[in-house]
């Protein structure tokens, strides 16, 4: 999806912050300066545009951020290196998130350019979208990915959001190459049908690529991005359909999870 570009720094909106969780050097809050989104973004720009080969537009080139209309509706949230600095400096981490009242600001999600929402939309609890999320590269590990999911469950719980949703990604447009991915999701992940987002018309791509009884699943899930992996530990599903993003060279899919399975011990965590 193409970024607007035209739009400047983020004035940030007036969330209050959960207390930030330590894990040592590192911790997860919510972003509280203009200056932590910045450095949120040029992190974005540098995972999705400079290593993962996305096509940048002249003017996200020239200012080094990946940044879009979303951002100014968003809370970002953020992990940082203490050892580094305590602010915008010591950001390694991030992860974008969207509530339901900051997306009517907008008039729409930012999946809504990808997948038909309707379903989640009539679905009778409050909503949370995920996105934009990504780590340095000397960062990516279990530990990072744990710290994240802990302050999504501490935003979760401070919201009280019944359903989050976003779209991930797999590296690559090559369907072929995919077709194991695709098709595992499909026959073991698929949302029911009451939280089953679908693809739009015209991007609709059919995950079913393969016959499943030819793939070896747990060899397949071995294989899938550490994102994707740990949406489907928190009790993911799928939707229906994937969607070829040319611009950042990759396939998407959407994902849904209820929180009421987000793994118990994020939330222990927090309510401590």
């Amino acid at each position: 999806m193409i970024p607007d570009t035209t739009l400047g720094p983020v004035t940030l909106a007036p969330t209050v912050p959960f207390e930030e969780l330590r894990a040592g050097n590192l911790g997860v809050r919510l972003a509280v300066t203009a200056d932590e989104i910045d450095a949120a973004q040029a992190l974005r720009f540098r995972v999705f545009y400079d290593e993962l080969g996305a096509k940048p537009d002249a003017a996200t080139l020239r200012s080094g951020r990946d940044r879009d209309r979303f951002d100014h509706v968003a809370d970002h949230l953020l992990v940082l290196d203490h050892d580094i600095a305590d602010d915008a400096r010591g950001v390694v981490g991030t992860y974008r998130l969207i509530r339901q009242e900051a997306a009517a600001r907008i008039g729409r999600f930012y999946s809504a350019d990808e997948y038909d929402l309707a379903v989640l939309e009539r679905f009778p609890g409050r909503l949370l979208e995920l996105g934009r999320s990504c780590v340095d590269v000397a960062y990516r590990s279990r530990a990072v990915m744990q710290l994240l999911w802990r302050g999504i469950a501490a935003y979760v719980f401070q919201h009280d959001i019944q359903l989050m949703f976003g779209c991930a990604s797999l590296l690559g447009t090559d369907l072929d190459v995919l077709a194991p991915e695709l098709t595992y999701l499909y026959d073991q992940h698929l949302a029911p049908e009451p939280i089953r987002p679908r693809a739009v018309p015209d991007r609709y791509v059919d995950m079913r690529r393969l016959d499943p009884a030819s793939i070896e699943p747990r060899r397949v899930l071995a294989g899938l991005p550490p994102l994707i992996k740990g949406y489907l530990r928190l009790g993911g599903f799928v939707g229906d359909g994937a969607v070829i993003d040319w611009q950042f060279n990759t396939t998407d899919i959407a994902v849904v999870v209820q929180t009421e399975l987000v793994t118990e011990k994020y939330y222990r965590h927090y309510a401590r």
